[in-house]
């Protein structure tokens, strides 16, 4: 895999279409051309419009320069969170119930009870920790990838930005075990793009 030649020092093209389409998988009216022009041509957008994408992109190049680790997870949510929640809850662990509501008032799921959202924190922490120090296969690594990204969304430890942050760790475990170069792949576009199938995969378990 090579970079893109649209990719410069101060932008990166891989970087924008992991945070476009992830945010878009969130419900964010974003184009990634216009993001594009937003972030390498300094096209002048109104702030709403860009803002939570920049800082998912911000997020992503956190993760490019740190080690996928507890006491580097929460300042990247917190950096992702950065124009959605105030300051103090920013890379927090909930305190309270989280739940999903179907469109006809069907509770669809609901996740790790609160006072038990720390310890299975802790868990996964630690899997992460052992799995980077294991020798695996390349499947192994993409399995493993997904695990965490599936074991990540049922603990659900925030109060929002789940989604983008179980995104960006899977691709963050795979850059750890393989390359610099994962950081091109375009899982979110995918997922974006079959996010019928990446809801109903995650709804079966």
């Amino acid at each position: 895999m090579h970079d893109s030649e649209l990719s410069i020092e101060t932008f990166s093209f891989y970087t924008s279409i992991s945070a476009v389409f992830s945010s878009k998988i969130e419900g964010e009216n974003i184009e990634l051309d216009s993001y594009i022009k937003h972030k390498r041509l300094g096209a002048h957008f109104l702030p709403d419009y860009t803002r939570k994408i920049d800082d998912l992109y911000d997020a992503y190049l956190f993760a490019q320069k740190n080690t996928l680790a507890a006491n580097n997870f929460s300042p990247a949510h917190a950096i992702i969170t950065k124009h959605i929640w105030q300051k103090m809850q920013q890379g927090k662990l909930r305190k309270g119930n989280m739940f999903v509501v179907t469109k006809d008032g069907r509770i669809e799921y609901v996740a790790v009870s609160p006072d038990k959202v720390e310890a299975e924190m802790k868990k996964l922490y630690a899997d992460i920790s052992t799995l980077l120090k294991t020798e695996l296969t390349f499947s192994e690594i993409l399995f493993f990838a997904a695990m965490l990204h599936l074991v990540f969304v049922k603990i659900h430890p925030f109060e929002d930005g789940n989604g983008r942050t179980s995104r960006l760790l899977e691709k963050w475990f795979i850059a750890q075990k393989l390359d610099f170069k994962a950081w091109f792949i375009q899982s979110e576009r995918w997922y974006y793009n079959q996010h019928q199938t990446y809801y109903n995969n995650i709804r079966k378990l």
